[in-house]
């Protein structure tokens, strides 16, 4: 096989997981196993975390059938972390567990910060003339990758949100007495989630305002937008995204956001609920703050079927792709339409082009009052919710994967 490099592969997952980060995760192992060029396949505990403490599980050892229900477990099967790499120290420490593993394939599951991390390793191996094959491996709900038409784990979260805001439309318009609902939905400074709010109008079920984090959060002008609203119709659905921003560029979160995860990163919430008590407290009329939070990043039972597919399918193309002798890419996706149907087809792109680089939402997917998506948005994101996938379900409950998660000695 040219370019042929033999070794042993590790796998690992990290950041906030999804409803297909395990499809993932399945297609690297399936696809490391069938390799005659991969040695033995590894899977690190708790991403970059279980490399730094060598805690590694032997995936040759798990039963076919459990990896197999990696395909509609939710969550990071093998654990995850939000963890940025400390210099040489750490890459230093990778290096020498790399050796002591003959470790020549590195593959990591994750999003923007995910990818700095690759780009990190694979520049000090490169540097220690030590040959290692790092390809980043997509996933995020957010949506927020560059060079790539949707992430992995995208399309999954916006089916929950378009289902959940259909369902809560029909419960909150039953009564004679009004209410105006607020929901908050993730994403801090993209709006590709809450813009999937709008994908309710298919079933009759719309919400009446979209705010995105993109355009900047007047309240005042949303109290009275609200109140016109409920005035017409006497309800108002609202979605809005946690991540919106005053004109001085401040979160609107009432959250603590002096709290920071191990990037930096304010940690959002409790935005619905400050905003139901200001409509209350202005207009007096009854309101009901709905927080989606972990639901909509968990919820495998409203997996997208062209997710699960997309998401093993980023998975296997990085590991044929490492094979083939590349390194340093991260597996991209790029949208095709052939004979009017849309079509996925698999790119590569540079891991400097990826790291620490955050992609929004158009700002002509958003109409001109800031307030709702355009057509446009619609047309992108309604070909990734399609598809029903198919579960395995015992005493009527899900069946997910039960890993033995033998250690690596």
């Amino acid at each position: 096989m040219p370019n042929a490099l033999k070794g042993a592969c590790v796998f690992a997952q990290s950041g906030g997981p999804t409803a297909v980060i395990n499809a993932s995760a399945y297609g690297v192992i399936k696809t490391a196993l069938e390799s005659s060029a991969i040695t033995n396949v590894y899977g690190a505990s708790h991403g970059i975390t279980g490399i730094l403490s060598d805690t590694l599980y032997d995936m040759g050892k798990e039963d076919a059938s459990e990896l197999k229900l990696l395909m509609n477990t939710p969550s990071s099967a093998l654990g995850s972390c939000r963890y940025k790499i400390k210099g040489d120290e750490d890459l230093g420490r990778i290096y020498e567990i790399f050796r002591k593993h003959d470790i020549r394939y590195f593959f990591y599951n994750g999003g923007n910060d995910s990818m700095d991390t690759c780009q990190k390793i694979n520049d000090f191996l490169e540097d220690n003339h030590y040959e290692c094959r790092v390809i980043g491996v997509p996933k995020t709900i957010d949506n927020d990758l560059l060079g790539t038409d949707h992430c992995p784990g995208y399309g999954s979260a916006a089916k929950y949100i378009a289902t959940t805001v259909a369902e809560v439309y029909r419960d909150a318009i039953v009564y004679d007495t009004g209410m105006v609902t607020i929901i908050e939905i993730m994403g801090r400074h993209a709006g590709w989630l809450t813009g999937a709010a709008a994908l309710a109008s298919l079933s009759g079920s719309p919400p009446d305002l979209v705010y995105l984090p993109e355009i900047p959060f007047d309240t005042e002008e949303f109290i009275r937008v609200v109140e016109k609203v409920y005035k017409e119709q006497n309800n108002c659905l609202v979605a809005v995204s946690e991540g919106i921003k005053g004109p001085d560029g401040g979160f609107i979160s009432e959250a603590n956001i002096s709290k920071t995860d191990g990037f930096g990163h304010a940690q959002l919430g409790g935005l619905a609920m400050r905003l139901a008590n200001l409509i209350k407290m202005m207009t007096g009329v009854k309101v009901r703050g709905i927080e989606l939070s972990l639901l909509q990043r968990c919820g495998a039972h409203l997996a997208s079927q062209t997710d699960i597919d997309e998401a093993f399918l980023a998975g296997k193309s990085a590991v044929e792709y490492a094979v083939s002798g590349e390194t340093g890419k991260m597996v991209a996706f790029e949208r095709n339409i052939l004979n009017g149907a849309y079509h996925c087809d698999v790119i590569y792109q540079p891991l400097s082009l990826i790291a620490n680089a955050e992609k929004k939402v158009p700002r002509e997917w958003i109409n001109e009052g800031g307030t709702n998506v355009t057509r446009e948005f619609f047309d992108y994101a309604l070909p990734l919710i399609l598809g029903e996938n198919e579960r395995i379900l015992e005493d009527g409950l899900p069946r997910f994967a039960k890993l033995k998660k033998i250690r690596v000695t």
